[in-house]
């Protein structure tokens, strides 16, 4: 995976910017006696906002970016002005992106649709100048309040792909043929097992002009939601989708028992994706005559649609597309919100290090002057 451009799992260092602080400047201008205080407000500090953005398939330009900090605000000053406000740090990111602390596992956000932001990390508010602490008994106050401070946090993210029907088999059932047969995808396809190691997503044409996303994820193998194989890694980009179309081959010794051990290794990875619509499809039929395919139809799982395929010859492709838009369009089938489950602190470190991520990072902190709340810098010059 070192050499792929397909990134979905990045962990970065995010940082906000500290509020100005508030100015403690008292008003001296000719022929104007006791000026009494005018001490501007310090500015925000920036925020750290992610934006989710239909153009970015992956988090390849997070990968070499490590550190995001945003703009700290600067300190009031004379004749009640407020300092600049800290420029905002925007990060760009693919709609499907989920965000967990690198620390605890704790789910914090999570990005899906277009132009849509969250902000991440608030910046620290600018502190006020004395100008708003002067009253009738105290009318030369000096003092004036100091910035909040920044914000900072080391967080991991996630890509979900977003897709309608996601395809999920064994190494080698058909997956990436069925997606090149059907799409303008050309994902590799040979004859050896863990053939495809990233997903590949393709659009495919239907009736009308109609179109629907379907995603190939990498075999999925028994164990997987332990971490055997590859599954574990992209067991999540079946999360998001709508649709979960099951490919058992049909020279398999027993599909049902082939079907159950990949729906087992789902509801073992998150018991939610059971309450997804399901299609079976049994491929390779072209080696099947009429007499085998009624002898194999009593022995497949019951209340699941099911159709058998070949995406070599084109046989039941049609029937198939017909059944997922179906299926794809039901009430039942409507994309629901996800309920995001807290990573595990055991299995993250494990998985950090599985992606490279487990490097920590060195920080150079800044000396924040607004430790002390009553030592300040008095302006005494006299102004012209």
């Amino acid at each position: 995976m070192a050499e792929s451009n397909f990134v979905d799992y990045v962990k970065i260092y995010c940082r906000s910017g500290k509020g100005g602080r508030g100015s403690t400047h008292m008003r001296r201008e000719k022929y104007i006696p006791n000026g009494g205080p005018d001490g501007g407000d310090g500015g925000r500090g920036g925020n750290v906002i992610l934006r989710g953005n239909r153009n970015y398939w992956t988090l390849l330009h997070l990968k070499f970016e490590r550190h995001v900090f945003a703009g700290h605000g600067e300190s009031g000053s004379k004749n009640k002005s407020s300092g600049r406000d800290g420029e905002d740090r925007v990060i760009e990111v693919p709609c499907g992106t989920v965000v967990y602390d690198a620390e605890t596992g704790e789910y914090l956000c999570d990005v899906t649709d277009h132009g849509q932001e969250v902000i991440l990390l608030k910046g620290g508010r600018g502190g006020q100048g004395n100008w708003h602490f002067r009253t009738s008994t105290r009318q030369a106050p000096r003092f004036a309040q100091p910035g909040e401070p920044m914000q900072e946090k080391t967080v991991i993210m996630e890509l979900k792909l977003l897709a309608d029907v996601g395809l999920v088999g064994f190494p080698n059932a058909g997956k990436s043929t069925l997606l090149a047969s059907v799409s303008a995808a050309k994902p590799k396809i040979a004859d050896y097992a863990f053939t495809t190691l990233e997903p590949n997503l393709g659009i495919v044409s239907y009736r009308d002009n109609k179109s629907f996303v379907m995603a190939d994820i990498p075999g999925i193998i028994e164990g997987a939601s332990q971490g055997r194989g590859l599954g574990l890694r992209f067991l999540r980009h079946i999360e998001r989708n709508s649709l979960l179309l099951f490919m058992v081959p049909a020279d398999s010794d027993d599909i049902r028992k082939e079907y159950e051990i990949l729906l087992n290794e789902l509801r073992t990875f998150n018991p939610d994706m059971l309450d997804k619509q399901r299609i079976l499809a049994i491929t390779k039929s072209d080696m099947l005559d009429d007499e085998l395919i009624a002898e194999i139809i009593p022995t497949l799982p019951e209340s699941i649609p099911y159709v058998f395929i070949s995406s070599i010859t084109g046989l039941g492709i049609q029937q198939l597309k017909d059944i997922i838009w179906e299926e794809l369009n039901k009430e039942s089938n409507q994309i629901e919100t996800i309920v995001h489950r807290p990573k595990d602190v055991t299995y993250l470190r494990q998985e950090l290090k599985d992606q490279g991520e487990d490097m920590d990072f060195e920080y150079e902190y800044e000396s924040d002057d607004d430790d002390d709340d009553f030592e300040y810098e008095y302006e005494d010059e006299l102004d012209d």
